[in-house]
């Protein structure tokens, strides 16, 4: 006869990959029954799995079978998104499980492009993504991924999101033409981004992506004051000078009290698509070197690969345009990694609870 004990000895010794930590003490396990010669597990990861999942059930009903007494293993693996803890004294969106914002410290340095691939492998792994474009001077969104039409309006200043690959998406590039400049002072760029934000009617999503402009200035201070983030992901290259402007970012999260997931080190090496010679052409080590000082997780490095920008430029990002290519694993890999880091943080729980007013008599 199967021994339950010897079920969770194994779960306990197995260290999940994204998780960084074993099933059990990630309290991954949904529910654990022995039958007999029969195990039937299932888990609960916590953040959208994929393919991934799929193996994993794969690879702990081999192992299971093998334990003694054991003749049958069935093994589910799946996911639920739960929403987490935002900034003290603000309240998270009822149709937003968890915003999660991607910056960097200076321009240039591939942020939109990850970001986009981002949001669609989480939406590849089965989760509701959507994609806000909060760089109003810049707006890239709509050209990257391939949606250039206006959102419609069903109600007076209340915006349908424009879907783009799966992804419910809004972008001030929908509203205005793309080849006239907003001369905008501050008040009316972050005024411009509530809007966008708030008055957008997003339909159940698990992650709302946004796409911050580069820097710490008005948009980055909106943010933190009235948009409920559950994280943060930094983007940035190995070039010192771009490192010295991610740290900034990144401090900056920390003091509004947005919990950083990990750093994204992009155009790591250089690959000649004539000869396929790698090289460091920005520096080597930088992002690794970012993420150990400031105490979190290196997410990831992405090559400077001519196949990255084509396929931006087209309208169909990597994950999209070439989903069972290297390129677009390293972005589910990092998709996944930070997602994983986020079902590990504090839960809200607000939700669960009655509102209760007390009243004098």
């Amino acid at each position: 006869m199967a021994d339950k004990q010897s079920v969770e000895a194994l779960l306990a010794a197995h260290q999940d990959e994204y998780l960084q930590t074993d099933l059990m003490s990630a309290g991954a396990v949904r529910s654990l029954r022995v039958d007999d010669d029969t195990v039937y597990l299932a888990l609960d990861l916590g953040f959208p799995c994929g393919d991934y999942g799929q193996a994993l059930a794969e690879q702990l009903s081999d192992q299971i079978r093998a334990l003694p007494g054991v003749e049958r293993a069935e093994v589910k693996v799946g996911f639920t998104i739960t929403a987490h803890a935002v900034q003290p004294n603000l309240k998270r969106m009822p149709a937003i499980r968890n915003i999660i914002a991607v910056g960097s410290g200076k321009g240039g340095v591939g942020k939109s492009t990850v970001a986009a691939n981002l949001a669609l492998a989480l939406a590849a792994d089965g989760a509701r993504v959507g994609m806000l474009d909060a760089d109003i001077y810049g707006p890239s969104q709509p050209r990257m991924l391939g949606a250039e039409v206006a959102p419609s309006s069903t109600q007076p200043k209340v915006f349908e999101p424009a879907m783009a690959h799966g992804l419910q998406t809004m972008s001030i590039g929908y509203m205005v033409d793309q080849n006239s400049p907003a001369i905008w002072r501050g008040p009316m760029v972050t005024q411009a981004l509530s809007q966008l934000l708030f008055q957008t009617r997003w339909d159940d999503l698990d992650y709302l992506i946004v796409d911050l402009p580069p820097g710490t200035g008005d948009i980055q201070l909106t943010l933190a004051q009235k948009i409920p983030v559950a994280g943060a992901i930094i983007v940035t290259t190995p070039q010192d000078l771009a490192l010295l402007d991610a740290r900034k970012g990144l401090k900056m999260f920390e003091k509004v009290n947005v919990p950083v997931l990990g750093v994204v080190e992009n155009m790591s090496t250089h690959i000649c698509s004539q000869c396929g010679h790698e090289e460091a052409v920005f520096g080597a080590g930088g992002g690794e070197r970012l993420a150990a000082e400031s105490g979190v997780e290196l997410l990831g490095q992405l090559p400077l690969d001519m196949r990255i920008r084509e396929q931006a430029d087209s309208g169909r990002p990597t994950v999209v345009a070439e989903p069972g290519g290297e390129l677009a694993q390293r972005y589910h890999e990092i998709a996944r990694r930070a997602a994983a880091r986020l079902a590990l943080k504090r839960k809200d729980y607000s939700a669960s609870f009655p509102n209760i007013v007390v009243e004098n008599s």
